[in-house]
């Protein structure tokens, strides 16, 4: 080995303590490792979370003669930073929020860095540690915001052209054909990947933290605009070309090299503002290396990655507590009997039902009203929770976008009444989808709750709340997942049969949330 890839002497025991205190991380952490890697596996959106850590490394080795002339010093102040990580994720991992046990598992990873090493060596890794929080796959709570302003794009884009557009949602009709807004559309996965390529360029070609920034926000700005126009220009191709061209799968095509066109062009003319490159660090002298390893503390790294394993460890241990006394026998979920003077019945819509995701138990059932008012109360129950089967999830719907049958036209909420006490519920129209967007198509309107902790609630957040607090009582995890809907009348103008259905699910609801709460009571608490 030569003395230039040599590692040097003061750098051998910190070095080796790091990389035990990160493999222990790992493992510790596995789970949730290996539910990075399957969200990398499956989605295009966060493939490069592969080359991220390779990236990362590569960066750190670029500057390792800088790196060797400084001297690893432990800090207790990252330790209690390490503490906040792992409570993070240890909240994360109550809550069911993939999103905070996987940043928190990033952020363990990097702080482990000042805890072993110090602070002014993981200042100098800056760039190369934050460069892997890009390996999180996060972003998806832009979905609906970003389909938004991509569906408001294209139609005022298409009206300016001169082209007559009807929207309901974010479905569209024009004369030549229909269209509709869905994930793939939204450009969410163009801005990450922009994102993230502006910000590694901008630290390899700028020396200048302002060309950096502003970089960086062209970076964001770019893909936005892009897919605006990349999917105002796919409408009209498909609508000039008689709907020949970029239609199926050939749009995305479409899109995607129209996007390297774009991030192509904006690094080509950030290129011609490039900084010119730092010198590089000399190797370490013998007389520099012997000072180093001279005026090195002994054993203190090793010291302090044993006392940050102990914090890193702590959630688990706490988690197993947790987990003692919790009812794991198989569900046994029935919908509550019929209230008077209310009957039993089908189901309202037979080709209908929510898009939530590994329940453990569902039951879906139908009811008739005095007033012949139809009913269906659909229930998804939930019991020992993972990274895929969790009760509050933004994959669970009430209509996915690639749903052929059904979509969802307009959201908000409703105001009821459940066993004595007032709640606001989360309200939708759904539509039947048809060749045309017309006012004969079936339509539904929907309410859903979830029950959790023993109570009712529409809100994500204290759905998420309510689960951690009832995992830290020994309770478990059980929750479940409660829709009601009926079909709106197409006799009446959009906004009474919307009054009309509204009423309908109020007196249900009214009559037969006492027995729903203790069908889902006795359901949790069967052995």
């Amino acid at each position: 080995m030569s003395e230039a890839t040599r590692i040097p002497a003061h750098w051998r025991l910190p070095l080796a303590s790091l990389l035990l205190l990160l493999l222990a991380i790992l493992a510790l952490y596995s789970q949730t490792l290996l539910g990075m890697v399957s969200i990398w596996s499956r989605s295009d959106t966060y493939a490069h979370g592969f080359v991220v850590p390779v990236i990362s490394l590569w960066l750190i080795w670029r500057i390792r003669h800088s790196l060797a002339v400084l001297q690893p010093r432990p800090s207790w102040l990252a330790w209690l930073m390490l503490l906040g990580a792992a409570g993070l994720w240890l909240a994360g991992d109550l809550v069911a929020v993939n999103a905070a046990t996987q940043l928190a598992l990033v952020m363990l990873l990097v702080l482990a860095v000042p805890a072993v090493l110090g602070w002014q060596l993981a200042w100098a890794m800056a760039f190369p540690l934050g460069f892997l929080f890009f390996a999180v796959p996060i972003g998806d709570f832009m979905l609906p915001q970003f389909m938004e302003w991509t569906a408001d794009f294209t139609v005022l884009a298409l009206r300016l052209s001169g082209i007559p557009v009807y929207r309901e949602g974010l479905q569209f009709i024009i004369p030549s054909g229909s269209w509709s807004v869905v994930e793939a559309c939204s450009g969410i996965r163009y801005m990450i990947a922009s994102v993230t390529v502006g910000c590694l360029f901008a630290y390899l070609s700028y020396q200048s933290l302002t060309k950096r920034l502003i970089f960086v926000g062209v970076a964001i700005l770019v893909p936005l605009v892009a897919n605006w126009l990349r999917a105002y220009m796919i409408v009209m191709l498909g609508h000039l070309s008689g709907n020949e061209l970029a239609t199926g799968v050939d749009h995305l095509i479409y899109g995607w090299v129209f996007f390297g066109m774009v991030i192509l062009a904006m690094l080509f003319v950030g290129a011609r503002w490039a900084d010119a490159p730092e010198p590089s660090a000399k190797p370490l002298g013998a007389a520099d290396m012997a000072r180093l390893v001279a005026t090195q503390p002994r054993w203190s790294t090793a010291i302090a990655a044993m006392a940050a394993l102990v914090i890193v460890a702590s959630p688990h241990a706490l988690e197993r507590l947790l987990a003692l006394g919790v009812n794991t026998s198989p569900v046994v979920l029935n919908a509550p009997a019929a209230q008077t003077p209310w009957q039993d019945a089908a189901a309202p819509s037979s080709d209908w039902v929510p898009a939530f995701q590994f329940p453990v138990a569902t039951s879906h059932s139908g009811y008739r009203g005095p007033q012949g008012q139809a009913v269906g109360l659909h229930l998804s129950y939930y019991r020992l929770q993972d990274y895929e089967r969790k009760l509050v999830s933004s994959l669970n719907m009430l209509v996915t976008s690639q749903d052929d049958r059904w979509a969802q036209v307009s959201g908000g909420s409703a105001d009821t009444e459940l066993a004595g006490q007032p709640l606001k519920v989360a309200a939708a129209t759904l539509r039947q989808k048809t060749s045309v967007l017309s006012g004969n198509a079936a339509r539904l309107r929907a309410w859903r709750l979830y029950w959790v902790n023993g109570r009712f609630t529409a809100s994500d957040v204290q759905a998420k709340l309510q689960g951690a607090l009832s995992r830290l009582m020994g309770r478990g995890d059980d929750g479940a997942i409660v829709v009601f809907y009926t079909p709106l009348d197409g006799n009446l103008p959009e906004s009474e049969a919307r009054a009309a259905s509204d009423k309908a699910l109020q007196d249900f609801v009214r009559i037969h949330g006492a027995s729903l709460e203790a069908a889902l009571k006795q359901t949790r608490e069967a052995p």
